[in-house]
Order: structure tokens, then C-alpha cells, then sequence
């Protein structure tokens, strides 16, 4: 069928891989530098000085040169040992799926789990610490990508912080498309990456490490080291001076150097501002066709990522392809639990623009109405456009 070639043009809205900004693409046939040569270590350095600027930390962050979900193994690996009480805090696929790399470093699982359209109460997060002061470890994914909703981090870091334990946070599909920093959320590993909201390529993890997680892993004889899942490895990598564990991914790394350019001088603000707009111009537009979203509430709902709940009737993979075949338009399938019940609409880096929300309501409700839902796709446009124009 024509909706699987290749080489047609297609709009990728998408919850990620997600398009990468032109900028990237050209920054990615930048010369491949031998990694030893002076001038790369150079550059290098200042890629991690630009990364520490955009992640506000006070110390250097860390580059696994591999996409996050190697950063979020690593954390489990390096961060957990077998004396830990981990708490995983599940509120979709994602943030249980850690629960399993946890129960790997240690028997001492917890979980607080609830619906996945839903988010983690901190209330219950403090009354779960307050019954198990055993715990060290609190595990939370911020958005959950296969729901589409938020987790508030901030109050669950702080719980967390005057508990005494280690947060690791998820942050990969968040960071970069609203206002989240590993300090803000008193994080202890923090994990994000340039291949969502950034708009480069999938094939680095961007990490930010508090000192006290630094301290912990170094005294963890059991985490990895001269393994490609060591984050203990690439602690002073940034530095000129110092060599790089195995070869830097070069070309990924002219890529983030221009992403980072890109967030740095459009000015951080200005991005969330431009995610916010279009996530809620898309929702305004799916209320107005008659359309809900996956969430519980609009409170919780992501701005970078729009989960439509799948009409009873409707098979989602066939949607998804019609708006392919159609308009030449691609969205996400759910996963795990949430697969052929939502559609993920992406908001994230070059498409965190209000147009795209019309192109995704046209190509939404088209294959909807090709599905036989009859919806009026011209009243969700109208909607969102009025959010469009209040905010201008």
C-alpha cells in the first residue's frame, strides 16, 4: 500500500522519533573529528557547558552516547543496590516499565500504581514514605508518553528530598518542552534527551547528576563500569583534559550542539510557550469535533504530547494508516495497556507549532469520518484557531 513507501511525503507528528529541526540536519554532516584531536575535545566541552546551561544545573551533566532508554537502565544500574527499597511510581506504561529494571538491582520493590489517564498523588507518595521509611529509592517517569499525562515532580522531589532518598526521574519526553529541570524537581539522576522536544535525532542521553548520587554510585561496587551502561565512567568526560571511556558519538553530538543553540537562543520560555499554545489549540479542536482526550483531566495532560481516546468502533491502527494514506500525516499508536485505545498527537521541537494542529485535526478528523464517525472538522478547526488568534 501506498501509506508504506518510504520516500512519500509525510508530516511526522509523532510522540517521537520526532522531526528533526533543518539546523540539526545540517549540523549532522558537520566533519567527523577524530575524537583525541584537540579541537574535538574542545568543542566537546562546550557542548556540555551549553547542555548544563539549558538543564540549569550546577554541576556538569553527563552524555551517554546512546538514546535515553540506556540512560534509564544505566540509573537503575548504577543508582540501586541490593540493600535499596525502591518506590516506583507508576501512572503508565513507561513509569511501570522502570519498575522492572529496578527489580533487577534489588528484591525490594514498591509501587504505587494507579489508572494510566491518571497521575501519582504526592499524597500518597508521602503517606507511602511515612509507612516505609525503609525506602531510598523513588523512581517516576514525568510524562508518560503512552498516556500523554504529567506527573508533578516537583512536589514528589521535595517529598523525596526532606525523606532523604534518591529521586531518578524520566524526563525524556518532557524536558525541553516545558519548564522541568533535575534541581527544580531535586532530582538525584535525571534523564532526558535531545530526540524529543530538542528535535534531533534518536542516539544520545542527557543526564543530570546530583552530587549525592554521584557519592552513592561510586560507592556501589556493583555499578557498571567499563560497560556501556556506566554513567561512573563519563563523570569528568566533559573536560578537555580528560579522555572519553570508548568513541563519542561525533555526529550526534555536532547535532546537539546545534539543538542546544537553537533552545538557548529562541529562549527557553518562548519554547514551552510555542508547545503550550499548539497542545492546546490541538485539544480545543478535538472537544469542538467532539473527540476526548485519553487523559482524566486537562490538568494532567502533557503539552507536548495529545492522547485521543479511540471511539468505541474504531480500529486505531486503521486510523492511523487512513491518515497516512490520506494526508499524509503520521501519528503514534498506543503501547502496552494504552495500544488500540488512543492516537498520540506529538508536539514536540519543530512541530510544537500551532499549524501542525490544524494539519492533525484535518488528518484526525478526516480518517475519523472515514471510519464513519461524521465528525464536524471544520467546528475543531474554527476552535482552534480562536486559541490560535487569543493568544497572537
Amino acid at each position: 500500500m501506498r501509506y508504506l513507501e518510504h520516500a512519500d511525503p509525510v508530516i511526522t507528528l509523532t510522540a517521537g522519533p520526532v522531526n528533526a529541526y533543518a539546523e540539526v540536519l545540517r549540523g549532522l554532516g558537520r566533519t567527523v573529528l577524530y575524537d583525541y584531536d584537540p579541537a574535538f575535545q574542545l568543542f566537546y566541552e562546550g557542548v556540555v557547558d551549553k547542555a548544563q546551561k539549558a538543564m540549569r544545573l550546577s554541576n556538569k551533566p553527563v552524555i551517554l552516547h546512546g538514546e535515553p532508554v540506556l540512560g534509564l537502565e544505566a540509573a537503575a544500574a548504577s543508582l540501586i543496590t541490593p540493600d535499596d527499597v525502591v518506590l516506583n511510581l507508576a501512572s503508565g506504561v513507561y513509569g511501570k516499565g522502570f519498575g522492572y529494571w529496578a527489580k533487577r538491582y534489588s528484591p525490594h520493590l514498591l509501587e504505587i500504581e494507579v489508572p494510566y489517564n491518571e497521575a501519582i498523588d504526592p499524597q500518597a507518595v508521602e503517606a507511602m514514605l511515612k509507612a516505609h521509611p525503609e525506602i531510598t529509592v523513588v523512581s517516576v517517569c514525568h510524562h508518560d508518553t503512552p498516556s500523554g499525562t504529567i506527573n508533578p515532580i516537583d512536589a514528589i522531589g521535595a517529598l523525596v528530598s526532606a525523606h532523604g532518598g534518591y529521586l531518578i526521574v524520566d524526563a525524556v519526553s518532557s524536558f525541553g518542552g516545558m519548564q522541568t529541570h533535575p534541581e527544580d524537581c531535586k532530582a538525584g539522576i535525571y534523564v532526558t534527551g535531545p530526540n524529543k522536544c530538542l528535535g534531533a535525532p534518536p542516539g544520545l542521553t542527557m543526564m543530570g547528576v546530583s552530587e549525592r548520587a554521584w557519592a552513592k554510585m561510586k560507592s556501589n561496587e556493583a555499578a557498571p563500569r567499563a560497560s556501556m551502561l556506566s554513567i561512573v565512567d563519563w563523570e569528568h568526560a566533559w573536560s578537555r583534559d580528560k579522555p572519553f571511556p570508548f568513541t563519542p558519538s561525533v555526529s550526534e553530538i555536532n547535532g546537539l550542539d546545534v539543538a542546544l543553540d537553537l533552545y538557548l537562543n529562541e529562549g527557553p520560555e518562548a519554547v514551552w510557550a510555542r508547545h503550550a499554545l499548539t497542545a492546546k489549540a490541538m485539544r480545543a479542536g478535538i472537544a469542538a469535533m467532539g473527540l476526548s482526550i485519553w487523559a482524566a483531566s486537562d490538568s494532567i495532560a502533557s503539552p507536548t504530547t495529545t492522547a485521543v481516546r479511540t471511539p468505541e468502533g474504531v480500529d486505531e491502527k486503521a486510523l492511523r494508516q487512513a491518515a497516512r494514506a490520506r494526508y499524509g500525516v503520521v501519528f503514534s499508536s498506543g503501547r502496552g495497556e494504552t495500544l488500540g485505545k488512543l492516537t498520540r498527537i506529538g508536539h514536540m521541537g519543530p512541530t510544537a507549532q500551532p499549524i501542525y494542529a490544524i494539519a492533525a485535526l484535518t488528518a484526525l478528523g478526516g480518517a475519523m469520518n472515514a471510519a464513519g464517525q461524521k465528525l464536524a472538522i471544520g467546528r475543531g478547526i474554527d476552535a482552534a484557531l480562536a486559541v490560535i488568534d487569543a493568544d497572537a
